[in-house]
């Protein structure tokens, strides 16, 4: 099968890039989607490709994709969860520590024939394709073999709270305080920290879920979206996560409303609300990896 017969099948997910301060969260389509295989296919590859142990002082965690590549300081875990379409780290199991505790500069580059293939594809196309690439940059320079398990776990749904929603729709909302692009219309899909306050603009429910369900968040549980909600909004929770400075991929402990009220508390200001329940969450179970040798 060849890589443009294995983009169709390919699983979609963006990237989210976490800078450390400001923090800011950049989101489009998010998704979790079933993991059809979980062993990485050896092409398409990217043309050249670096690997580095990561030096001095933490800037930014997250992958970046660029036209023609990607580049970003990351953990092996996170790696596999940009590739594989994960919602967390906390989905990828059986690898050894170092890789949720080892920082890594990577950075890849398509060829020039490669690049100009992409630029033929539609958006969710050229989505599916670099997950394939990640997924061979993975078997060719960590040796990643893995499988794929689906496996029920304790959740949370994010719900419409008794009452409704309090929610802007991000469509017809025409406040001086949005943020805009060069073209004066306002960006999509931010989610931002201000004095104690996470600031949404343009955020869907499915963001919403998404980012809840990373460990610096500190709900403690993935969470998935049942609120029913499809548009985009703006909305302020005065809430700011427990650990706002830790890199993407780090540990965090459960939480539960008692433990953790801000966050409960803030949603509920908003009309939402996180019940406790149980649901499928797929996991990449890690068979064999190996630390790259660096460039």
């Amino acid at each position: 099968m060849d890589w443009k017969s294995r983009r169709i099948t390919a699983l979609l997910a963006s990237v989210s890039i976490i800078l450390t301060c400001p923090v800011l969260l950049a989101q489009t389509t998010p998704a979790v989607s079933p993991v059809p295989s979980a062993n990485p296919a050896p092409t398409p590859a990217y043309d050249v490709a670096t690997i580095k142990p990561h030096q001095g002082i933490f800037q930014m965690s997250g992958i970046e994709y660029q036209p023609d590549g990607f580049a970003g300081t990351v953990t092996l875990s996170m790696l596999v969860q940009y590739a594989f379409g994960l919602r967390s780290v906390d989905q990828v199991s059986g690898a050894s520590d170092w890789a949720k505790s080892d920082w890594f500069d990577v950075q890849a580059k398509m060829s020039e024939a490669g690049f100009a293939e992409m630029q033929k594809l539609s958006h969710t196309e050229s989505t599916a394709h670099r997950k394939l690439m990640l997924q061979a940059f993975l078997a060719d320079r960590f040796k990643l073999k893995a499988h794929a398990e689906t496996k029920q776990v304790p959740v949370y749904d994010l719900t419409v709270a008794k009452g409704g929603p309090k929610l802007k729709d991000a469509a017809t909302d025409t406040s001086d305080q949005l943020k805009r692009g060069a073209d004066g219309k306002p960006l999509p899909g931010f989610l931002s920290w201000v004095t104690g306050k996470a600031i949404a603009q343009g955020y869907s429910m499915k963001n919403l879920a998404e980012f809840l369900s990373q460990p610096m968040a500190g709900v403690g549980r993935p969470v998935m979206d049942k609120t029913g909600l499809t548009g985009t909004y703006n909305f302020t929770l005065d809430w700011t996560p427990p650990h706002p400075g830790v890199r993407l991929g780090a540990e965090s402990d459960s939480a539960s409303p008692e433990d953790a009220p801000s966050i409960f508390t803030a949603l509920g200001d908003v009309g939402l609300k996180l019940q406790p329940s149980t649901g499928p969450l797929d996991i990449i179970v890690i068979d064999h990896v190996e630390r790259p040798t660096p460039d």
